[in-house]
């Protein structure tokens, strides 16, 4: 699948980025890596080809903080601008397709609040591994802002990820009613690794997560 690099202008210079977009897309979603890697770390390439098989384009961009090469993530504002950004070069170059936000971990997690504040138009949120609490410290503020997004929303977990507990995020996913789709890949945790000798589920994580996507935007596009 081609990958065109393109430069996002983000709140504070150039951000980096990738476009990946099939012959025939369903919808374009904007992929925001999460806080321990940048745009090109091999989870974000495998998401994005994953979603290529099943005609998703998609954007990955580094947020500031990768670009500049620091390892503290960017106050909540910076994140979201660049997220504003980056949906808005997605749109300008897949006109004719839905525009959805989303990403992995801390990068779904700003496209959600970016949504939620209205900075940002889409159809749709697709949050993969939504880091819902810190490891070992249970908790759900941070899914309070979801209350006030209106598009149909989906979240892809892994049974084993320590930053979502699954009845924890369940509940959460309950409460937003029809609008919340999700999700558990079987066996997989935060970086979408799952044990051979106990996943049952014959295809690899990422096909699964693909596949889930899909049908989420066959069902709400």
């Amino acid at each position: 699948m081609p990958v065109e690099p393109i430069t996002v202008e983000g709140p504070a210079g150039p951000l980096s980025a990738d476009l990946t977009r099939p012959d025939r897309s369903r919808a374009a979603l904007l992929l925001a890596h999460g806080a321990g890697a940048g745009y090109r770390h091999a989870t974000m390439v495998a998401l994005g080809e994953a979603l290529a098989r099943v005609d998703v384009a998609t954007l990955r961009f580094n947020f500031p903080f990768t670009e500049a090469g620091r390892r503290r993530v960017d106050a909540p504002a910076t994140a979201q601008a660049a997220v504003v950004a980056a949906a808005g070069v997605l749109a300008a170059r897949c006109p004719d397709v839905p525009l959805c936000v989303g990403g992995h971990s801390f990068g779904g997690r700003m496209a959600s609040h970016a949504l939620a504040d209205g900075l940002v138009d889409a159809r749709a949120l697709i949050c993969t591994s939504f880091p819902l609490h810190p490891a070992q410290r249970p908790g759900t503020e941070r899914a309070a802002h979801l209350s006030r997004i209106e598009v149909p929303m989906l979240f892809v977990s892994g049974t084993r990820d320590a930053l979502a507990g699954r009845d924890l995020l369940a509940g959460v996913v309950a409460d937003l009613g029809g609008r919340a789709t999700l999700h558990w890949l079987e066996d997989a945790d935060h970086g979408y690794r799952a044990r051979k000798r106990v996943r049952q589920d014959p295809r690899p994580v990422f096909d699964e997560l693909a596949e889930a996507v899909a049908g989420f935007l066959d069902r709400v596009l």
